[in-house]
């Protein structure tokens, strides 16, 4: 692990119209994460957020609902707040955007460009999306097109004729070419960055970055007539949130500045991989590191949004499933390089198996059986091989658990720690020290307190997802959580102390599952297809990671696997009747991964495994006849 001097992280700023939904609490949850995994190796951490409250967009929700604009912004800055304590989200500083500091910082920041020539006075005539605050380019629409939609939302723009002030991005566009070329990594995943730069290579216009039509915004220095146009605004917060533009706050500045990753969905990476590093090399200033670029939480078939009516409160999830049930599915379930299904019934399933089961039973099952025979104090002179071997297998799982952080590849890093887990498991279930007590109280001991090194590890990797949880687990074995230390370093050393047991109650319970309607099926026609249409099938290669008996079924296992950069996929598989669970845990199959999720057992199937039938009628597995990398295309 490569010790850093510091870590600074962002979200997107959010905008003041609404109380938070479930998409702000991804980006958050996420940046939170990353934080707490720095925080947790002692690493000196700025983590900012905060809320987008100028723009045409804003003004007409505060006309709508009968307020001036700051009223009306003020109202939802308590809900974010809250929200996010209760998600235990830990931010360093929580900016506006009509905080003065911010607005003085616009204000010299727009005058130092206007000196060096970069910000210049014109006229804009062109379509406008007020949603996104986004001004449309020639190559956005066909020519003669009226009312285009936006290239982001998909909703009609407007025409718009008026004088602005502009911004020279063009004059960017090889300087932002080579810094991509010198670059590679700084848009995770990369598909993203190739998107930037094909849009790049089409030519760049320059930006309009003011507005005479609505008066809710940063006033522009210099010109009465005119407001900041909200992107000039909003990008900047990331520099002003940690000094800049402020008088005695230069040494912090320095501190912090560049980001070392800023978090954001997929509808605004352009913003933030062209104009924002454009306004920067303009300002003479360094670039973040990496841009984390995640994809959209769907729920059915379309992105979640409020506007279509399948948006999910994330308080009433709170409420049902606790804080760290959610971050933790959130993290799991939703892989930052594709988009993602949510469904109550998924969360559900994957606190039962995956936070119950794995998890929480684990530390029930060794803890209680300890209590029970009077070892309150746990701990041992020497490791058998056995040991030794989960040893191992836990420092494996640590050094590939920070390199899927470092990525940002947050779905995978929790795959590693389930890795640990199902061996943990496996070793305490074949080790079975319940029948060693009172015959061999040592070996009994030694099986115990191994356990107990295996779910510390867990703890300290879980504790940026779960910090709840995770300080009760740790509480449980007398590994009380201690900030301010570099806990990762500790779980690195040999095993050795003591473990000292506290009885408590079950870490995770089962919740009652949602009952949801049944979908009639659809009889499907048998046809030949043609080659565009088998083109369509996604096929990849994946990694069963775990497996388990579905109540209630006599065909269906459930699969937990490993898509590389697919995710982790929840697939049923009709195949109990060849497969016990042991004999598929770490196989690996071909998997369908572009298969609309279907209902089953109570729980949703995210894909399909391949297979085949045999003569004799028995079913088997297909696998690829070389390892592949999971997640690698089937052609």
């Amino acid at each position: 692990m490569v010790q850093k001097k510091k870590f600074y992280i962002t979200t997107p700023i959010y905008y003041a119209t609404a109380a938070p939904h479930l998409g702000t609490l991804y980006s958050t949850v996420l940046a939170d994460i990353a934080a707490r995994w720095h925080r947790i190796q002692n690493i000196p951490t700025f983590f900012l957020t905060g809320t987008d409250e100028h723009g045409q967009k804003v003004a007409q929700a505060a006309q709508a609902a009968g307020k001036e604009p700051q009223p009306f912004v003020d109202q939802f800055i308590e809900p974010y707040k809250a929200l996010w304590r209760q998600y235990s989200i830990e931010y360093s500083h929580f900016i506006r955007t009509t905080d003065s500091y911010h607005v003085k910082a616009i204000q010299h920041w727009i005058s130092d460009l206007q000196k060096k020539g970069d910000i210049y006075k014109g006229t804009y005539e062109g379509w406008y999306c007020t949603p996104c605050e986004t001004f449309m380019t020639e190559k956005d629409y066909e020519k003669g097109q009226q009312n285009p939609p936006c290239v982001s939302c998909e909703r009609p723009t407007s025409l718009v004729q008026e004088s602005c002030y502009y911004f020279k991005l063009s004059a960017y566009q090889d300087k932002l070419l080579a810094f991509y070329r010198e670059n590679p990594d700084f848009v995770t995943p990369k598909e993203r960055l190739a998107e930037v730069i094909s849009f790049v290579e089409g030519g760049l216009q320059d930006l309009s970055i003011s507005r005479t039509t609505i008066s809710w915004g940063v006033p522009f220095p210099g010109d009465e007539q005119h407001v900041t146009y909200v992107w000039a605004d909003a990008l900047n917060n990331y520099i002003t949130g940690v000094g800049y533009g402020q008088q005695g706050k230069e040494k912090e500045f320095a501190q912090w500045w560049p980001a070392d990753v800023q978090v954001m969905g997929k509808d605004i990476v352009r913003f933030h991989a062209i104009y924002w590093p454009a306004f920067l090399m303009a300002s003479g200033l360094p670039l973040p590191r990496k841009l984390l670029v995640h994809g959209w939480i769907k729920v059915g078939e379309h992105k979640m949004s409020k506007s279509r009516g399948n948006s999910v409160n994330p308080q009433e999830l709170l409420n049902d499933y606790g804080a760290d049930a959610v971050r933790y599915y959130l993290a799991r379930q939703l892989a930052i390089t594709q988009d993602g299904q949510f469904t109550r019934q998924d969360l559900e399933q994957k606190i039962g198996s995956d936070l119950a089961n794995d998890l929480g039973n684990l530390l029930q099952r060794t803890t209680m059986l300890a209590d029970k025979l009077g070892f309150t104090t746990l701990t041992v002179d020497a490791w058998n091989d056995e040991e030794k071997a989960l040893y191992g297998q836990a420092q494996t799982v640590i050094e590939l658990f920070d390199k899927e952080m470092e990525r940002g590849f947050y779905h995978l890093a929790l795959a590693q720690v389930w890795q640990l887990l199902h061996h943990a498991n496996a070793y305490f279930h074949a080790s079975s020290p319940w029948k060693l007590a009172g015959k061999d109280d040592v070996a009994c001991q030694r099986v115990l307190t191994a356990t107990c090194h295996a779910l510390h590890t867990a703890g300290i990797l879980l504790w940026p997802f779960m910090p709840q949880k995770m300080e009760q687990l740790c509480e449980r074995i007398g590994r009380d959580y201690q900030p301010n230390q570099d806990l990762v370093a500790r779980i690195t050393q040999p095993w050795t102390g003591s473990f000292t047991i506290r009885k408590g109650d079950a870490l995770f319970i089962k919740p009652e599952p949602t009952v949801v309607a049944e979908q009639p099926e659809v009889k499907k026609e048998e046809s030949y297809i043609g080659i565009e249409e088998f083109v369509k099938v996604d096929m990849r290669s994946g990694t069963i990671t775990a497996c388990e008996f579905v109540d209630g079924s006599d065909k269906l296992l459930r699969l937990t696997v490993d898509v590389g950069e697919c995710g982790i996929r929840n697939i049923f598989s009709g195949i109990r009747a060849f497969y016990t669970p042991e004999q598929l845990i770490g196989k690996q199959g071909i998997f369908v991964v572009n298969l609309k999720p279907r209902k089953m057992m109570g729980s949703i199937s995210e894909g399909m495994m391949l297979t085949a039938e045999k003569e004799d009628g028995t079913i088997t597995m297909l696998t690829p006849a070389v390892g592949a990398k999971n997640g690698s295309r089937v052609k």
